[in-house]
């Protein structure tokens, strides 16, 4: 069932796609922002509790809610599983963001491209130059692949026999890590180590896997090298994996709202351009379709073991 579910959830995303606004985001933001706005009081364990709260109760109504129908239909339990992965994860959605920029960027439309790149990252990059915005759209890419992708299939395929709990644990850690713990505050200590832990095996394969689908070695060196220069390591390891297999130069310091912020450089030493985002794009599909190859062959293991 694994397998069979990762694999309708792709071909659904693929050919309806998430589009903006998601809404079901929205709504889980908003959620979030309340927990933080009643409960943050300057202390840890103020957050350990406000992730309870914005965790568990949905864990248990997706748990209940895959055993009531699994018990009735396994069918009506693998629906479930795919509509969950649908909207947990969203290669399409964020591969066609990627696009836009590029075509944009190649049109000669860089203001633009800087603007749609805003409204994807949600922050406010100062500079137009062609090569910052590629560079910022290729970090946002890689990132997201891992986030709202293969971190959230492999949590999915760990935790199946609870149906898409794996999924949907992952996915709101993630988003709660990234909106709490993003300044350092006591408040998104919790989060922020839930999600490490949850996201140190993930994090790796995922490296791993796009070493596999570019350059391997070029690859490797720049995650065994470069990735613990980041602020995030296990984010570091990505982007460093991501760039040395397409042999470009990432991070690096970029100007914010107005003010420079400091990046280690990751990768090698070509600036990427947008022909590069539709590259990225592609080394991702190659490494969906490896992730997709070896749970495939899982299963035939599986179903002959019988």
């Amino acid at each position: 069932m694994v397998f069979a579910s990762l694999l309708a959830a792709v071909a659904l995303e693929n050919y309806r796609p998430l589009t903006q606004p998601l809404r079901h985001y929205q709504a889980y933001a908003r959620y979030a922002r309340l927990l933080q706005d009643k409960m943050d009081g300057g202390e840890p364990i103020q957050g350990a509790i406000a992730w309870m709260a914005g965790v568990v109760p949905l864990l248990l109504v997706t748990g209940l809610a895959y055993g009531w129908l699994n018990h009735f239909s396994s069918v009506l339990g693998w629906a479930l599983n795919v509509a969950v992965l649908y909207i947990t994860t969203g290669l399409k959605y964020y591969s066609q963001a990627a696009e836009e920029i590029a075509a944009l960027l190649k049109a000669g439309e860089a203001e633009q491209a800087c603007r749609r790149l805003e409204n994807w990252r949600g922050d406010e990059p100062d500079t137009l130059l062609a090569q910052d915005v590629s560079r910022l759209t290729l970090e946002e890419l890689f990132s997201r692949s891992h986030r709202q992708m293969f971190g959230v299939f492999f949590w999915f395929a760990v935790l199946s026999p609870l149906g898409p709990v794996g999924a949907v644990l992952f996915r709101l850690s993630s988003i709660l890590a990234w909106r709490w713990g993003s300044e350092g505050a006591a408040f998104g200590r919790f989060a922020q180590r839930i999600f490490n832990l949850l996201n140190w095996l993930p994090a790796r394969l995922t490296a791993g896997t796009y070493a596999v689908a570019g350059n391997f070695e070029d690859a490797m060196y720049c995650w065994r090298s470069q990735g613990d220069d980041w602020e995030d390591p296990q984010e570091g390891m990505i982007l460093a994996a991501g760039a040395g297999a397409m042999g470009v130069r990432l991070g690096m310091p970029v100007s914010i709202r107005g003010e420079w912020v400091q990046r280690p450089e990751l990768g090698l030493n070509q600036d990427p351009d947008p022909d590069h985002i539709d590259s990225a794009v592609n080394l991702i599909w190659r490494g969906l379709v490896v992730w997709m190859l070896v749970g495939l062959l899982l299963f035939v293991a599986g179903w002959a073991s019988y």
